[in-house]
């Protein structure tokens, strides 16, 4: 397995596909990132020799990804918080935070459903 960002990236995908394992990194940022170091997408990550993997983790090192992002997204949402917006009351009493609808739906985020006593 190779080790890009301080991920374990399986060999046995395409490195288009391979790359999105890195959080912060999507799809079409994955295509960017292929061509930007003229690395062959659909190319199975094993087969790259050590000089574009090499390529590959020069260009990773240059976007906010894995653990400096999620610590951006953590700080961000603190700070909703802190101001006491609302956003950051949706976010403080875990209920939907978009918009959605929580008459029905959105179990996922308001947990299990509470048993009314007779």
């Amino acid at each position: 397995m190779a080790r890009i960002a301080g991920v374990n990236i399986p060999d046995n995908k395409h490195t288009v596909i391979s790359l999105t394992y890195i959080f912060g990194i999507g799809n079409s940022q994955s295509k960017k990132i292929c061509n930007d170091c003229d690395v062959e997408p659909h190319k199975i990550l094993s087969k790259l020799s050590d000089d574009e993997l090499g390529r590959l983790r020069d260009e990773i090192r240059r976007y906010n990804v894995e653990g400096d992002l999620r610590r951006q997204v953590a700080m961000n949402i603190k700070r909703l918080i802190d101001m006491g917006v609302y956003r950051g009351l949706r976010h403080r009493f875990n209920l939907p935070v978009r918009g959605q609808r929580t008459k029905t739906n959105a179990r996922t985020r308001k947990g299990p459903t509470r048993q009314m006593r007779k």
